[in-house]
């Protein structure tokens, strides 16, 4: 059977204006004006997942810190890792907003305003691991609601909410399994 002489399907039919319009809002940075969804918006957005974030990790970091008991050192690990991984999702969400034009914004007194999550001290390891777990189910409700917002008309900022809600998924069950074996 011969090649086909049909030209291959173009998507961007007028790459000309394409490449003019770009370059006329090169000053933009990395978003273009194909960019589907409400910039504004999705940098507010952001901003309390960033808040939601670093309280998650001032949380865990202190837990780590202060546990104590006979389980102490196996949930200070615990927690431990969990604070790690919650920087991780700051810095994620950090350059999101700096990508979408947005300055992230890390000053301490617009955190718990903005933070879905509470800070919540505790001396005691089930009351930490309570705090925790609670923390945690309310970022995994809020982030589903987020992929579904982010849906189809920001499919980058959807896959990295995708990826943090998968890990706050797993800080769940974990918190979840602690407070069984805590609870005996």
């Amino acid at each position: 059977m011969p090649p086909s002489t049909q030209p291959a399907q173009t998507f961007l039919s007028d790459v000309s204006s394409l490449r003019e319009r770009t370059r006329q809002h090169i000053a933009t940075g990395g978003m273009s004006q194909t960019y589907d969804g409400d910039v504004e918006a999705a940098i507010d957005i952001l901003q309390a997942v960033l808040a939601t974030e670093i309280v998650c990790f001032l949380r865990y970091t202190q837990h780590s810190i202060v546990a104590r008991g006979i389980a102490g050192e196996a949930v200070k690990a615990e927690f431990a890792a969990h604070a790690q991984e919650e920087q991780a999702h700051v810095m994620l969400v950090a350059q999101r907003i700096c990508q979408l034009g947005g300055i992230p914004d890390f000053d301490p007194k617009n955190l718990l305003s903005r933070s879905a999550s509470s800070y919540a001290t505790a001396m005691d390891l089930v009351d930490m691991i309570t705090e925790n777990l609670v923390a945690e189910r309310i970022a995994v409700a809020h982030y589903r609601e987020l992929a579904r917002y982010f849906s189809d008309t920001d499919p980058t900022t959807r896959r990295m909410i995708e990826q943090i809600l998968a890990a706050e998924e797993e800080h769940a069950s974990d918190m979840a399994d602690l407070l069984v074996r805590q609870n005996g």
